[in-house]
């Protein structure tokens, strides 16, 4: 039975206070898979949301269709109220693998959004180490991403991501490359990042303990094809620090109280 202490349903909220909403998504591919279906989710302004669930229930698909990088089947993605039709400056994408330039450095790739943007060079690269610096990738700036650890590759994706200043971070399993203790550290990292700069961010996971930790918001979805079992919001504080946190019964019985709605849909 869920812990109602651990999980608490999505409330309704003010209009004003959803910065993203994806209406009624359906996505069908060309050989007939039909990945998602009838997905309607509220994403709130401010908050991380982790879009979690078993391989194959289209989390990465309904991110790229957010991002505008995918179109749906049907149904429609708003951003301040207004339709998605293809990639916009409001939203920047943070991708699995990096997504680096090899041949460019930590800076050049960095500040490249902004490059495509038109941003003059003293500018974007005075924006640009703002934001390696931001990451703890201070004095990588010349380097090139084959001289970067996994761990350095993602900070830089993300400096990427955070430089073109968008509202909504779309993270598509940005640490599931890294070691356990980097990991962790990215996280906190993350949740640091957000708290100055008041972003909102979808994340995708396949980690219910990672979703847990950082999410004001987590949505389950299910497979064949992918729909919304369930919005839930884990509701505890982090003010007393990540090992705290970690510990907390609450986080603990959150992460059982999902566990147990996830494993009803695996096969």
């Amino acid at each position: 039975m869920t812990s109602v202490t651990a999980i608490r349903m999505a409330e309704p909220v003010e209009v004003a206070d959803i910065i993203v909403k994806a209406v009624d998504i359906s996505k069908r591919y060309g050989d007939g898979t039909q990945a998602l279906s009838d997905v309607t989710i509220e994403f709130r302004r401010g908050e991380l949301t982790t879009l979690l669930g078993p391989s194959g229930c289209g989390k990465t698909t309904l991110l790229k269709i957010i991002a505008g990088l995918l179109p749906a089947s049907g149904g429609e993605v708003r951003v301040d109220n207004r339709t998605v039709y293809g990639p916009g400056p409001e939203r920047a994408f943070v991708f699995q693998d990096f997504a680096l330039m090899p041949w460019a450095s930590v800076l050049r790739n960095v500040a490249f959004g902004l490059e495509l943007r038109g941003t003059p060079k003293a500018e974007r690269e005075d924006i640009a180490r703002r934001y390696i610096k931001s990451v703890g990738l201070a004095g990588a700036e010349h380097k090139f991403p084959s001289e970067l650890s996994g761990g350095m590759r993602q900070r830089a994706g993300l400096a990427r991501a955070l430089t073109v200043n968008a509202d909504v971070l779309l993270m598509d399993e940005p640490f599931s490359a890294i070691d356990e203790q980097m990991r962790r550290k990215l996280q906190e990292d993350l949740l640091e990042l957000l708290r100055e700069e008041q972003k909102s961010v979808i994340f995708v996971t396949h980690s219910i303990e990672e979703a847990v930790y950082l999410s004001d918001q987590v949505v389950l979805l299910t497979r064949n094809p992918g729909r919304v079992v369930k919005s839930i919001r884990p509701g505890f504080d982090r003010g007393a620090g990540p090992e705290a946190v970690r510990r907390d019964q609450r986080y603990l019985d959150a992460v059982d109280d999902i566990w147990s709605q996830l494993k009803q849909y695996l096969s």
